[in-house]
């Protein structure tokens, strides 16, 4: 038998421990210890969350990485076009870990109705378009099929519809600018099948999404002539790298006039990406400060019952109990405090997220988090790793205080009062 484990066990059922004077300070600990596990989880999931959120909303629009013309073009207009009989198309076979690759095109117009007009982007695709994408943003109606003979099928966002007063079904026009200004524009009337709502303002503001055959006929290009291609990735943590050798297998290095160019999403849209990485620190600071607030409780409580059992610790070393021993049953006493603070903790915490995810109980302003609602990650890695963590830290922090028990001379303990 565990003497200690089996001492320690002793005091904690014990009826006269629970209306000690430590009692209350107990019930702090262990409240303490929850509420820092509560806002661990939450903290990690959401942060996790929203950033995954985010990156899947851009790439969902761009692809993760994109392959463009080499040149001075900072638009996201396509202006001079690519061929698609291309090494890498329509299968990227020189590069490991990409899981797709489209061809797509855009333009530049402007939808004007009865009431209102609005500058557009006109983002047009092709049949290898990866749909499955923004089908989750789809909120009325059906996508549109590019797969057959060209129509005027288009889907286009919430945002853009409530400014323009239309609806599924509706059709509209929609003007083109040509290259001599001088030309009266190209007019396109489309019919909006879908509605699609990402929550992410600098999108859903401009993009409306249709046949890529479109804009081949209005810049004159022929089939096989497409503005850029995006490419999607299995890894995004490798996106630099993926980045890299993409690079590197889409040079031509016999003609450099056919020389192209590789952009990764966390290139292109810099400033989002940077704001991104601001919460893995805001993490790991409440990381430490709620197992600090933890630890400072659960060295308090500790104190307070080593003082409480001053008598008994002297008894125990009057009987032959070495110091370590004594140091064992408290810690094993706290050991029993920290689980119970962490059961607490991850019940009430793994709940709040279930919950977020299930009802989305909390909003966020998507012009400033790029989300309608606070995503929550649940991993249960990030978890487990917490509460591991939480109690090595918190065990090793109390090894100090227990050092007291060291000093204590069990004459002057047993005549303790």
């Amino acid at each position: 038998m565990n003497l200690e484990y089996f001492i320690a066990k002793r005091l904690i059922v014990a009826k006269n421990h629970k209306s000690s004077i430590s009692a209350p300070i107990i019930k702090i600990a262990i409240a303490a210890i929850a509420i820092g596990m509560i806002m661990m989880i939450v903290s990690v999931a959401t942060g996790i969350g929203l950033q995954q959120k985010i990156r899947e909303k851009v790439s969902a629009f761009n692809g993760h990485i994109i392959i463009t013309n080499y040149d001075d073009n900072q638009s996201e207009v396509s202006i001079n076009p690519i061929s698609t009989n291309q090494d890498f198309y329509p299968k990227f076979k020189n590069v490991e870990g990409i899981s797709h690759i489209q061809a797509v095109a855009t333009k530049a117009g402007i939808i004007r109705t009865e009431t209102s007009f609005e500058g557009i982007i006109f983002k047009g695709v092709g049949k290898d378009y990866n749909w499955s994408n923004l089908q989750e943003y789809l909120i009325e109606g059906k996508l549109p099929d590019v797969s057959k003979n060209l129509n005027p099928q288009v889907i286009i966002s919430k945002y853009l519809a409530d400014r323009l007063h239309l609806k599924v079904g509706d059709k509209f026009n929609t003007y083109f600018m040509k290259a001599d200004n001088n030309q009266l524009p190209n007019l396109r009337v489309f019919e909006i099948t879908g509605i699609y709502n990402s929550g992410f303002q600098e999108f859903d503001a401009t993009y409306i999404i249709g046949d890529i055959r479109h804009i081949q006929r209005i810049n004159k290009w022929k089939p096989d002539q497409v503005g850029a291609f995006e490419v999607f990735i299995d890894d995004f943590k490798k996106i630099e790298e993926k980045g890299n050798e993409i690079y590197q297998n889409t040079q031509n290095k016999e003609d450099a006039s056919k020389t192209l160019d590789t952009v990764t999403i966390s290139e292109k849209y810099f400033n989002i990406f940077e704001w991104l990485q601001l919460f893995d620190f805001n993490i790991i600071v409440i990381l430490i400060i709620m197992i600090v607030v933890a630890t400072i409780n659960m060295v308090v409580a500790l104190l307070v019952l080593i003082l409480e059992r001053t008598q008994m610790i002297g008894i125990l070393k009057a009987l032959g109990a070495n110091n370590w021993s004594v140091r064992k049953i408290f810690l094993y006493n706290a050991f029993y405090l920290i689980i119970r603070g962490l059961l607490w903790g991850n019940i009430i915490g793994i709940g709040l997220i279930i919950i977020q995810q299930q009802f989305g109980i909390v909003k966020l302003n998507p012009e400033s988090y790029y989300v309608n609602v606070a995503p929550a990650h649940l991993d249960w890695l990030y978890i487990l790793l917490l509460n591991l963590g939480t109690v090595a830290i918190c065990l090793f922090v109390l090894l100090i205080p227990s050092y007291i028990i060291t000093k204590i001379s069990p004459v002057k303990a047993i005549r303790f009062e």
